[in-house]
């Protein structure tokens, strides 16, 4: 006898946004919802599986037997079949059994479900994402923290290996265990946001998240969907913006997961030229199909509406807009056009920024990870852009890293590679991303790809970042990159915190922690960081010297600061060109003693009111080693006169010359 009665949750409307893919609001009609039927409480379940001939509720209340409890097809021809089963409550474990026109019986976990369990079986649970938040005032007035005329820092981690518990180092904390760590060290840190790899379900911990199953479910590896909760609101009422990674690109063959889910090709597409990734050996999703649409981009508004994130960073978007992707001729089909493009994967981001920024405005941030030059990525889609709100600069990522590999007695055969992001620097808004794809896979992390003894790889290291928070664009650094994690990353472990101990990485922690507040501190970094009038060059072409000059204006006329770079390990007496009138002050030096670095201090020695190259005025400055030095333009003394003509200090310390640390 069928214990499963009639029920729906769906209106027709429901059903024909659903067919058309516009329904962006599924997780209230799809999986597992707690219902009353006749004054009976249960649970309402439905999935969609068009092509199954019978589909079934299995689980511990029923012995995992598919003869009881049958669920119904729907009669308008959806594929969705739904019922009621009386009695079950929050914490009921179940699958559904999918018998497909073959005759065979696969057991898959529900697409929606809102928890999953961690073990071969990877049963759902009937869950709910009900919770008190307390973050009001922050999500009422978020937009002034993720416009793109705010400071954006984000800190990338991996929630797993950032830090575990010291006795027991094979165990993960808890979401509440992490939020007690994770919010005064960002605090303190000087970040504006975490971005969090995946936290939807997965089921192979070397995927680091990106296969995932259960595009519902916070992974329970770390606790329930409200321990998930309560670290997200913790940090919002902490004044920190939250990023989820986001993976509509791809997912795995698990047979609990979304592959052949009723004996056919459903979330992926048939054709393995469009279906299969070679890489990941994984399976892409089918965005030409309104039901996958709909699936998709409703998961990316619970994500950012039932969890309150404030953005989504999408991965792998270049592979899915390229046709050719990983892909060797004769292994891929051109487009209509006869080109490379993914029409179908390009119209599926357009539809998905425009729900998304629709519903959420400017409260909310997507951004693409994408590697190759795709046109008007960041650009409104009604202008014939993808519409996200930034793009990471990976160009910037691996011209800046090249060059920083090099020995800086060839750097000026290489010195145009830091000049280059500027040629097109404006062409998207960026997000400058020194990634955990660049900490793994025998790589290096980043002090170890830096040139030198350990001296210059820190001081090197701290160059680097003062470059990355002083360019235009929104910045993200990986856990363990702020204070120089010496192997590289290993997501089964925790950071090596221990290093702290040590001078050179507790300085370099200090630095990244300086820049971080300098960067949101001074207007002139961010007001103006996607806009032309925001920089300009003062010398960009010291090939023999290797030193870089450039200003960052903010929108007032006074508000200019000026950064500069030398990457050699010598002492350089430099002369400058500014505006008449104008007085500087140093504001930061990279290689201070507290940074661990070797102390020379950037003294403007002298000022000259006479032209050079082009500017109306000089000014004399002694450049630390490997170091980056920003300055600050001085308010006009109140007569409006400049200042004296010329003024000399004597060298502090020759021995400081060579750049070597004094110890």
């Amino acid at each position: 006898m069928n214990s499963v009665k009639t029920y729906t949750l769906f209106t027709d409307q429901d059903i024909y946004l659903f067919r058309e893919g516009k329904h962006y609001k599924l997780y209230d009609r799809f999986g597992a919802h707690s219902v009353e039927k006749d004054g009976v409480k249960g649970v309402y379940f439905s999935v969609w599986a068009p092509n199954a001939s019978k589909v079934s509720v299995i689980g511990n209340f029923n012995g995992w037997n598919q003869d009881g409890h049958a669920l119904f097809p729907r009669w308008d021809g959806s594929g969705i079949w739904e019922g009621f089963i009386a009695g079950l409550t929050w914490g009921t474990l179940y699958k559904y059994a999918i018998e497909t026109h073959r005759g065979e019986i696969l057991e898959k976990s529900d697409p929606y479900a809102l928890s999953w369990e961690q073990n071969l079986q990877a049963a759902s649970l009937v869950s709910t994402t009900w919770y008190e938040w307390q973050d009001k005032e922050w999500m009422q007035s978020r937009w002034q923290k993720n416009t793109l005329k705010a400071p954006v820092s984000v800190y990338e981690m991996h929630l797993g290996s950032w830090v575990r518990d010291e006795h027991h180092p094979e165990k993960f904390l808890n979401y509440r265990d992490i939020a007690v760590k994770l919010i005064p060290y960002i605090r303190e840190m000087g970040f504006t946001h975490v971005e969090f790899m995946p936290l939807m379900e997965y089921p192979y911990d070397p995927s680091w998240g990106y296969q995932i199953t259960g595009f519902y479910a916070a992974t329970s590896r770390f606790g329930s969907p409200q321990d998930l909760m309560f670290l997200i609101d913790e940090l919002h009422r902490s004044g920190i913006g939250v990023i989820l990674d986001w993976v509509p690109s791809h997912f795995p063959g698990d047979a609990n997961g979304l592959h052949q889910f009723d004996g056919s090709y459903l979330y992926e597409h048939e054709d393995p030229r469009k279906g299969f990734h070679p890489d990941w050996k994984s399976y892409i999703f089918n965005y030409g199909r309104n039901e996958v649409k709909s699936f998709l981009i409703s998961n990316a508004m619970f994500w950012l509406e039932r969890y309150h994130a404030d953005g989504l960073r999408v991965d792998a978007v270049t592979s899915m807009l390229h046709l050719d992707y990983s892909r060797n001729e004769g292994e891929w089909e051109p487009n209509i056009y006869g080109g490379n493009v993914n029409l179908e994967a390009k119209t599926f981001l357009q539809e998905f920024n425009t729900a998304v920024y629709k519903e959420f405005g400017d409260n909310i941030i997507t951004i693409a990870e994408e590697s190759s030059d795709f046109p008007m990525l960041t650009k409104p889609v009604h202008d014939g852009g993808v519409g996200f709100g930034m793009k990471w600069m990976m160009g910037w990522m691996h011209d800046t890293l090249a060059y920083f590999k090099e020995d800086t007695v060839n750097r000026k055969f290489l010195h145009h590679k830091l000049t280059f992001a500027s040629m097109y620097m404006y062409n998207e808004n960026y997000m400058m991303p020194l990634s955990h794809d660049e900490v793994v896979h025998g790589k290096a992390s980043l002090i170890y790809k830096m040139k030198g003894d350990e001296w210059q790889k820190f001081a090197n290291l701290r160059a680097l970042y003062v470059y990355m928070f002083t360019h235009p664009g929104a910045k993200l650094l990986f856990m363990g990159d702020e204070f120089g994690q010496t192997s590289e990353w290993n997501f089964r472990k925790s950071l090596d915190w221990h290093l702290l101990n040590f001078p050179v990485h507790k300085g370099l922690q200090t630095a990244v922690k300086d820049l971080n507040h300098l960067y949101r501190n001074e207007t002139a970094f961010y007001e103006t960081q996607f806009s032309p009038e925001g920089f300009e060059w003062v010398e960009a072409d010291d090939t023999d010297n290797s030193v870089y000059i450039y200003l960052r204006k903010g929108k007032k006329e006074e508000d200019v600061l000026m950064v500069i770079l030398n990457l050699t390990p010598r002492v350089l007496d430099y002369k400058i060109g500014v505006a008449a009138g104008s007085q500087w002050e140093v504001i930061f030096n990279s290689d201070d003693e507290k940074y661990a670095g070797s102390g020379v201090q950037p003294d403007i020695f002298r000022e000259d009111a006479e032209e050079y190259k082009g500017h109306q005025k000089s000014i004399s400055i002694r450049l630390p080693p490997l170091a980056g030095v920003v300055l600050k333009k001085k308010a006009k003394n109140n007569n409006g006169k400049e200042a004296s003509k010329t003024k000399d200090k004597k060298d502090d310390s020759g021995r400081r010359r060579t750049g070597k640390p004094l110890r």
